[in-house]
């Protein structure tokens, strides 16, 4: 993994949504969005916040939702042109911040070249290997074939991974935004996808950006072994995200517990791209029950090892629920405002706290591949001993409907949060209010 992941803490970023793009792809010949500026007018807010970097969701021609993509080596019309990315990414470079982009190269749009020129030419199309066909009997040209989808959806084309020439297509996209500036790549449905294929690409990708961070979606299973067989830096911890959440919902920290174990086993082989929200799912403030318990889950994905990510207005506690049927993506990939101050009001509180906790993180950077003891644990309260090494802290979290004291060693003082610190040493505890959470400094 490169050296700098160990600062990175992300602000993720569903561009077509964030910029009020048209829902489908524009007509051809209209004039191109331009809405890059869109975006570039919220890179203080992201320095401000103490992120360093912005993680794209798609931004490649497409016929709809990004997901479709038509053309990896084209930027989106609806968003604007080659030059308005590139003025974006010299504005975030220029601020500090890194950038990644999203690649879908488990299956693309039915107007992807290759694929339209299979349906034009029919079989033994110059291209017709790239994807997994079934011709019915007598097929020429124009004829419709049967073909791999991504999960039902039939305007999503599957890919043929075992094809050398989409391998190479893959490899040559990735290190052409790479080449153009990127940071790095989030590898969309990784999980579907051969690990055997990620080994035949990244090599490649690697031979020429070795400080390129690449990552993949997936949602469960032997994380550590897709990283090691596909060659990423990291996957996206979704049983994190899940534990967190029904944890503080279900006022069940025994669950959480256990998923930390198997979180620390994951950072012995790789550091997670960790999120309490993302595009996809419903935004933390509509999932948590108890809006008290809000900043409890911010506070995990601050104080637990991993590579942060903050969903882009979640650190304003906006809300959002996903459902499923067409546009059930529409709630939590709203259109934001032209600049941060005209933003809804109300957000203040929450903001506040991801400001304070980033900056924690910040000043301790060595949480990132930080492994958790528990040091209480009840349904209904926690205490976490995060440590790497000789650095500590304490995470001390309660539900309760009343002041709660708890079993806090070595607790000098509140680094987050809201308690306050009684006695020294082993004996030392700390009290929280009605539904607290602190963060705890142990030296």
């Amino acid at each position: 993994m490169p050296g700098w992941v160990q600062h990175a803490m992300w602000w993720h970023v569903y561009p077509l949504g964030f910029v009020g793009a048209e829902p489908e792809a524009l007509d051809a010949g209209a004039p191109p969005g331009h809405r890059f500026e869109h975006l570039t007018a919220w890179l203080d807010y992201v320095v401000d916040l103490g992120l360093s970097g912005i993680a794209l969701g798609p931004v490649f021609a497409s016929h709809t939702h990004g997901y479709d993509t038509v053309d990896h080596l084209r930027i989106d019309p609806r968003l604007g042109t080659e030059q308005d990315f590139d003025d974006f990414l010299a504005a975030a470079h220029a601020r500090g911040l890194r950038v990644t982009v999203d690649g879908v190269f488990n299956h693309v749009g039915r107007g992807f070249e290759a694929f339209a020129e299979t349906l034009r030419h029919g079989p033994g199309a110059p291209r017709e290997s790239w994807f997994r066909l079934t011709w019915p009997e007598g097929a020429g040209p124009g004829t419709e074939p049967g073909y791999a989808d991504f999960e039902g959806h039939h305007a999503l084309v599957a890919l043929n991974h075992d094809e050398p020439a989409v391998a190479a297509h893959v490899a040559e996209v990735m290190n052409h935004w790479l080449d153009r500036g990127v940071d790095g790549w989030r590898l969309d449905a990784a999980y579907a996808v051969p690990t055997s294929f990620w080994r035949r690409v990244l090599p490649a990708v690697r031979a020429r950006h070795p400080e390129a961070y690449v990552f993949g979606e997936v949602l469960h299973g032997d994380l550590g072994a897709v990283v090691t067989e596909a060659g990423f830096d990291a996957v996206t911890q979704y049983e994190l995200w899940k534990a967190i959440w029904s944890s503080l919902n279900d006022g069940n920290f025994f669950e959480l517990a256990w998923a930390l174990t198997r979180h620390d086993t994951f950072l012995d082989t790789f550091v997670p791209l960790t999120f309490v929200g993302n595009h996809d799912v419903t935004r933390l403030a509509s999932r948590i029950t108890d809006r008290r318990h809000l900043l409890h889950a911010v506070a995990l994905l601050f104080g637990l090892g991993g590579t942060p990510t903050v969903y882009a207005g979640d650190e304003q506690g906006m809300t959002g629920v996903k459902e499923d049927r067409a546009g059930g993506d529409d709630a939590v990939r709203p259109t934001f405002p032209p600049t941060p101050g005209e933003l809804a009001p109300g957000g203040a509180s929450v903001l506040d706290a991801h400001r304070a906790l980033i900056a924690l993180r910040r000043r301790h950077p060595w949480l990132h591949t930080a492994r958790s003891e528990s040091v209480l644990c009840t349904n209904r309260t926690l205490v976490l001993r995060q440590h790497a090494g000789d650095d500590a802290l304490l995470l001390a979290l309660s539900l309760e409907d009343s002041a709660t004291t708890l079993t806090a060693p070595g607790a000098t003082s509140v680094l987050a949060g809201d308690g306050r610190v009684d006695g020294a040493g082993p004996a030392t505890q700390v009290v929280l209010p009605a539904h607290g959470w602190a963060v705890l400094g142990t030296g």
